[in-house]
């Protein structure tokens, strides 16, 4: 019965993640940005000043409702953050060849202007309650914007079954097998302690959450960083080959060597896309129901942080792993995910040093994770289920880490975490093309300073006719 569900899910996965998928992806991308044209590129210095140089800015509120812009784009990026960013990059190189970084880049590059979209819709079209407290993503202007409720709902499923499986479960798995590996300590022990961590930080509400992210996922990024940073700076004379290599195989088959099978370029182009839209979330529609609970002026404000989200996640961190892999040469050895990583650090640092770098780095954006997407959890179940029910199922999602910590082997559940990621895509991708108008009335809306749109004038109203649809 097991085989039968499991080679159902995984017909169903191919289906989901057929070429037609990866088109559509980068079709809406593409759209979006020749409709802007080009703004994420075009205003990459505006994108940076209000973002990046806003970041030790005091921050306008102190409301304990809501978390302040960067709180948002950190928890964000700790649920993008992740293992997309260390075995998922190593993945794709061993599967799609070094011609899978520019096809990452690309969709990146693209995908900035994506995720702006989305995110600027769900501060838009997002509920604020009568306390104050606000609920936001991609659910809710499906519903509000254009009145389907079931696709709504088929995204709302779509997340829960995400958060479950990818952020509660496997990545908690992957750090008690991991710390098991390298240290003999009991799996059931590290994910419990995980538990009682996440656990810590989500009972203080979404603004201890954007606290603790805002500490953590800087001090996780730039410690990783400066790992890869060193294997360049003593590897500079590889850096052109690796650019080389790149750029040629993005556009030439890769022959057969060492341990790598060759590799065609439809499927570097394929790899490329599908590991850099599950490392940035761009177009997925998760990050959007953090960045809806920002206190900021302007939907289209907050937007642009999703901009710099995908430059940080794609350009910077899965650049640097990359380039660790290659300028290393550690790619011909046949390893494969975070073996791989360990590797390209092994041979720059001593094999323990390596170990404990790779460690903290998979337990930092593991735990971030996890933790970041609890939101995302949680605001599933109040569309789906409603306010009542969430007191219930609350603390489930801490369960399957612990439940399944001693389980050898779980790889095989990421074909249904593959599924709802696409579950979650789809509906949200079809959703912020046909809402294209409303985001660009936003964006000039915030561009000619005209402000019909102010976040605190549309969350008063409750006259949908002021929304920009």
């Amino acid at each position: 019965m097991l085989e039968i569900i499991l080679d159902t899910a995984s017909q169903l996965d191919h289906i989901l993640w057929g070429p037609w998928t990866m088109i559509f992806i980068a079709f809406v991308a593409l759209f979006l940005t020749l409709k802007s044209s080009f703004f994420q590129l075009r205003k990459f210095t505006f994108i940076l000043k209000n973002t990046l140089g806003k970041v030790f800015m005091k921050p306008e509120t102190q409301d304990r409702r809501k978390m302040t812009p960067f709180q948002a784009t950190t928890t964000a990026l700790a649920s993008t953050v992740g293992m997309g960013n260390i075995a998922g990059v190593a993945t794709a190189l061993s599967i799609g060849g070094p011609g899978s970084i520019f096809w990452m880049w690309i969709l990146a590059l693209l995908g900035m202007m994506t995720k702006t979209a989305e995110i600027t819709l769900a501060v838009h079209y997002r509920d604020v309650d009568e306390e104050g407290n606000p609920r936001g993503g991609p659910m809710y202007y499906i519903t509000k914007g254009l009145g389907w409720s079931f696709l709504a709902k088929l995204f709302s499923i779509g997340v829960f079954i995400n958060a479950v499986l990818s952020a509660s479960l496997l990545q908690a798995h992957t750090v008690g097998r991991a710390f098991l590996s390298s240290y003999n300590l009991n799996p059931y022990l590290v994910t419990f302690i995980m538990a009682v961590i996440t656990g810590c930080v989500i009972i203080g509400g979404i603004r201890r959450i954007g606290q603790f992210c805002e500490k953590l996922v800087p001090l996780m990024s730039v410690l990783y960083l400066g790992g890869g940073i060193i294997i360049l700076g003593l590897r500079y004379t590889q850096i052109p080959q690796v650019f080389g290599s790149i750029f040629t195989y993005a556009f030439a088959p890769l022959p057969a060597a060492g341990g790598i099978a060759g590799t065609a370029v439809a499927t570097a182009i394929r790899v490329g896309m599908s590991r850099g839209m599950l490392s940035n979330e761009a177009g997925l529609g998760t990050a959007p129901m953090a960045h809806a609970t920002a206190h900021t002026p302007h939907p289209f404000q907050q937007g642009i942080w999703g901009a710099f989200e995908v430059f940080v996640d794609t350009i910077i961190i899965c650049t640097l792993t990359s380039f660790a892999i290659l300028s290393t040469g550690v790619l011909s050895t046949g390893e494969s995910g975070i073996e791989l990583v360990i590797q390209a650090f092994s041979s720059v640092f001593s094999p323990s040093l390596a170990g404990t770098l790779i460690s903290f780095a998979i337990l930092t954006f593991s735990l971030s994770t996890q933790i970041g997407f609890f939101i995302y959890y949680q605001t599933s179940i109040l569309h789906i289920l409603g306010p009542k029910t969430l007191k219930y199922l609350k603390w489930f999602y801490l369960i399957p880490g612990i439940l399944f910590a001693g389980v050898a082997d779980v790889d095989q559940l990421w074909v249904f975490a593959d599924i709802s990621v696409g579950v979650c895509a789809l509906p949200n991708l079809i959703a912020v093309l046909a809402l294209n108008g409303a985001f660009f009335k936003l964006m000039r809306d915030y561009w000619k300073g005209e402000n019909r749109f102010l976040t605190e004038i549309v969350d008063s109203s409750k006259n949908y006719s002021r929304k920009a649809s």
